[in-house]
């Protein structure tokens, strides 16, 4: 029997207390049973794009292609009850639990889903009240921003025959959420930003001015540093080199000592990855096994070994999986900043070690900046290096959101960071994404001398440092939008040789092909980004490239699905997105979706002015492009006009 793997949104429903109501009146609930399914559950699933994989006799097992369907659907449905349950009595109302869940399932021959995707989605179905919704955190975290309900965070949560815990959430449909309480200024803290204030790859289509700008302020965000120790010997933990660090031996908890060899290459290989990040000070990998089996006492090491942080991690079997855990710990206070999980088949942890180091690499590559960014905000400095003004500069950038006052004023920091040191790299990354993300969308009315400015600063850090990733990226980047393809690829390929967990890159390469019309090729870039970062804020970006270049190959259909994945994700500032899912609609004669597709693009408040065929060609055109690249974007604009975009 063949079988397919892939990733689904799974909705379970079933009928609350349906024993009971069939043993009051067996065949009046059949009938309540079939007319709701005929006139509110099946209408429902088949407009928001559902399958039903089985019936199990008064629930059902659905698959969607997103979970803001599968949410959609569920909300619509339970909706739907309330109101057919008005005025009738408790004891004879039909309700229904709904659990949802994202994860990978597998698609027998003959259509029936199967794996861990269902199972946890049935489970949370369980644990669901009367009337509401159960989501996973996986779930939950691709909807979170667009309820308009109570929500309910059930916290880690025991699912019966599931090893590991989930965290649970509970939509209550039909209570309106409650208005949050106003917060005093508070300390920043060391949390991740939300995705609109993470950097990521620039797709050449496009986002708005206002995403890349918050794009460009957290791009330098991530390598900013300053002073190395100049001895780890007897430095508190406050006075140490701010990204200075040790990687402890992880632990093996297999209970197979044989296994040893692998958890010590593990950390071998995630040390030197660690030792990429700019101006990073880690301990030796000699040093720091000699904590090998040693209980963690991270102010302790602090202090022994002058480092601010400790990173340890454990890799454990999970059924048929080993699970390698992470956490970075912050040797001054003690206090956990961050925790990772990252999955591999239990055969295949030797040969998936460049993976899971390259995942934890590029996480630790943000959680490292994010806190020493907290530090610093806590206890500025009296005197302020260069350093010490190009890290808040970028500081002041995340918490502006990259555009206004508040952003034009870090900007200026980064300016007195030049006038005390010309040769800050930082401050020069920094401001050439500045003017990169001015030329590219005309921001300040000169868009060539933005990008010549954005060149300029971008060649004096790439003289500066010519083996730091990052200039490399920018400048491949300011390629791309002159249509100098085949340089941009030059540029980003070693911006990943000198840093292979640089997904940015990765998925800039991506976009190089997509400009060159090579659309095969960009999958293989798209794809390694996304296999490596399979959290990253910057997923959306990534599943738009593959939308993009499935449409270049005129496969609408896995356009369709790519393009509703990535809106799913980050809705706003996603243009270009939109127009691949509008007109790959259109052109799959998926008429009257193309139409609300279209609707809901044009509704969106970060559409900006690319509202009608005229303007969209007139973005493409700037950019330029190969042949094969140029057909496509007609038959983008074709298919926006058969939607119904206007002309002009």
């Amino acid at each position: 029997m063949s079988e397919t793997r892939k990733l689904a949104a799974i909705l379970v429903a079933d009928v609350v207390g349906y024993c009971r109501l069939a043993g009051a009146d067996e065949d009046r609930t059949l009938a309540r049973l079939r007319g709701l399914r005929s006139d509110l559950i099946d209408p429902a699933i088949a407009a928001h794009h559902g399958r039903i994989v089985k019936r199990t006799g008064d629930g059902s097992i659905i698959e969607f292609r997103s979970v803001v369907d599968a949410v959609r659907c569920a909300i619509e449905i339970q909706n739907g009850l309330i109101e057919r349950n008005a005025g009738v009595p408790e004891d004879r109302r039909i309700e229904f639990r709904v659990g949802i869940h994202v994860g990978d399932v597998v698609e027998e021959s003959d259509g029936d889903l199967m794996g861990d995707g269902v199972n946890i989605a049935a489970r949370l179905e369980g644990i669901a009240a009367p009337g509401a919704i159960c989501l996973s955190e996986d779930a939950y975290r691709q909807v979170s921003g667009r309820l308009e309900m109570e929500v309910t965070d059930l916290g880690p949560t025991q699912l019966k025959n599931i090893e590991r815990q989930i965290r649970a959430y509970s939509l209550q449909v039909g209570v309106p959420a409650k208005p949050k309480p106003a917060k005093a200024a508070e300390p920043v803290s060391p949390a991740p930003p939300t995705p609109q204030k993470r950097r990521f790859g620039l797709a050449p289509l496009a986002a708005a001015l206002a995403a890349l700008l918050i794009v460009i302020a957290v791009g330098a965000w991530w390598f900013l540093s300053a002073n190395r120790p100049a001895s780890v010997a007897a430095k508190a933990p406050a006075e140490a080199g701010r990204l200075s660090i040790v990687v402890l031996p992880f632990a093996n908890l297999s209970g197979d000592p044989a296994q040893d060899y692998l958890v010590d290459a593990l950390t071998d290989e995630l040390t030197t990855a660690v030792a990429r990040i700019r101006d990073s000070f880690v301990i030796a990998r000699n040093t720091a096994m000699t904590f090998k089996g040693k209980p963690v006492d991270a102010k302790a090491i602090g202090k022994d070994l002058g480092v601010r942080y400790v990173l340890e991690g454990s890799v454990q079997p999970s059924g048929e999986k080993m699970r390698v855990n992470a956490q970075l710990i912050d040797t001054e206070s003690g206090a956990h900043l961050w925790a990772e999980q990252f999955d591999t088949p239990r055969a295949d942890l030797l040969q998936t070690q460049d993976a899971i180091v390259a995942h934890l690499a590029h996480a630790m590559d943000y959680q490292l900046i994010a806190a020493e960014g907290a530090r610093v905000k806590k206890t500025p400095e009296a005197n302020p290096t260069a350093d010490d003004l190009a890290f808040q500069c970028v500081a002041g950038q995340v918490k502006a959101g990259g555009i206004g006052k508040e952003a034009d004023a870090a900007f200026a920091l980064c300016e007195q960071a030049l006038a005390i040191d010309p040769k800050n790299v930082h401050a020069l990354l920094n401001l050439g994404y500045k003017f990169f993300a001015l030329g590219v969308f005309g921001g300040s009315g000169d868009a060539k001398g933005d990008l010549e400015r954005a060149d300029e600063f971008a060649s004096k850090a790439l003289a500066i440092d010519p083996d730091w990733t990052w200039p490399h990226d920018l400048k491949g980047n300011i390629l791309r939008f002159r249509a100098r393809n085949l340089e941009a690829v030059a540029e980003h390929e070693r911006a990943l040789a000198l840093d292979p967990t640089n997904v940015d890159a990765a998925g800039d390469v991506g976009f190089d092909y997509l400009m060159l019309g090579r659309f095969d090729k960009s999958f293989e870039y798209f794809d390694r980004a996304i296999v490596a970062s399979p959290r990253d804020p910057a997923l959306a970006v990534w599943y738009g490239g593959k939308a993009t270049a499935n449409f270049g190959l005129k496969n609408y259909e896995q356009a369709v699905e790519l393009a509703r994945q990535a809106i799913a994700i980050n809705p706003n500032y996603m243009q270009w997105v939109h127009a691949t899912l509008v007109a790959a609609l259109a052109l799959a004669g998926h008429d009257a979706e193309a139409h609300d597709a279209l609707k809901r693009y044009l509704a969106l408040p970060s559409t900006g002015p690319l509202k009608t065929v005229a303007a969209w060609k007139a973005y493409y055109s700037a950019q330029g492009g190969e042949p094969s690249r140029l057909e496509a974007n007609e038959r983008t604009y074709d298919g926006l006009r058969k939607a119904g975009m206007p002309e002009q």
